[in-house]
């Protein structure tokens, strides 16, 4: 297959495919030019495209303030435009597989209503229980839920915002005792800190991560991101590591996977809306 990683960073989601399986025709494409993914790509002898959305978005950012730029405005169209002519016009047609490997831009609908199905992207947090937001939110609504576990998960992007249907969600990551092999490493904090939290959710009725980001105070707000930061670094490696190469090569790259709209089918088989969960199923 060829294969296009996007990455804006460290690159380490698309150093864990290869590491999967280096036998495909790997580009990677970055909004980032000289970002670490693009050092390992480099090194593993991959073609890269660099470039950045800096000079598309600018005007936009003026217009609406940086971080409150559209998702669908023109400007971020124009750049999909251009990112995909370079893409296209290296490997002479489109790709079979786009991975958003670390990508820190929003997609318009133009771009996925060019590659759907074949863009996938992962999430640190169960999509199906709506655990979305960036970096340790999802961690953070989990735990409000009263969640025993996190989860990563792979999915098909389409257009909303992390609603595409789900491929794969990792093996569970127990919460509690993942803070707690931290505190026996001298983070005792973080443990003291979560049962606080979890006594203050219960006795105030917090129902959800906003209720909470309103009503608790800083420090009980930022001991929250710190365990979840914690969590979602554990999360990435038992997680994202694991079930990102294991759907390319082991699911899509064998011809195991079709997607009938928003239904997901492996091995001819209709999957439920979690998608394929790594503890249930086998190779």
């Amino acid at each position: 297959m060829t294969i296009v990683c996007f990455v804006s960073g460290s690159g380490t989601n698309y150093r864990e495919i290869v590491a999967g399986n280096a036998n495909h025709d790997y580009i990677v494409f970055t909004n980032r030019p000289g970002c670490g993914g693009v050092s390992i790509a480099r090194s593993n002898k991959h073609e890269v495209i660099e470039l950045s959305h800096i000079p598309y978005l600018k005007d936009a950012r003026k217009r609406y303030g940086s971080g409150n730029i559209p998702r669908n405005c023109p400007e971020r169209v124009e750049y999909e435009q251009a990112l995909c002519a370079l893409i296209e016009n290296k490997i002479g047609r489109e790709p079979d597989l786009v991975c958003l490997a670390g990508y820190d831009q929003w997609l318009s609908d133009f771009i996925v209503g060019r590659y759907y199905p074949r863009i996938l992207n992962i999430h640190p947090g169960d999509t199906t229980k709506g655990y979305t937001g960036l970096h340790w939110v999802p961690s953070a609504k989990a735990i409000i839920a009263g969640d025993e576990v996190v989860r990563s998960s792979l999915f098909f992007v389409d257009k909303g915002e992390d609603t595409g249907p789900v491929l794969v969600q990792s093996a569970p990551v127990n919460i509690l005792q993942t803070i707690e092999k931290l505190a026996l490493e001298g983070r005792q904090e973080l443990l003291e800190g979560f049962h606080k939290i979890a006594s203050y959710v219960t006795i105030r009725g917090i129902g959800n991560y906003e209720d909470f980001q309103q009503k608790a105070g800083q420090e009980l707000f930022e001991m929250m991101e710190l365990i979840c930061r914690n969590l979602q670094e554990a999360l990435k490696v038992a997680g994202d590591w694991k079930i990102y190469p294991f759907a390319v090569h082991h699911l899509i790259a064998r011809g195991r996977v079709q997607i009938d709209g928003s239904t997901v089918y492996v091995d001819d088989r209709e999957m439920p809306e979690y998608g394929y969960r790594m503890e249930l199923c086998k190779k």
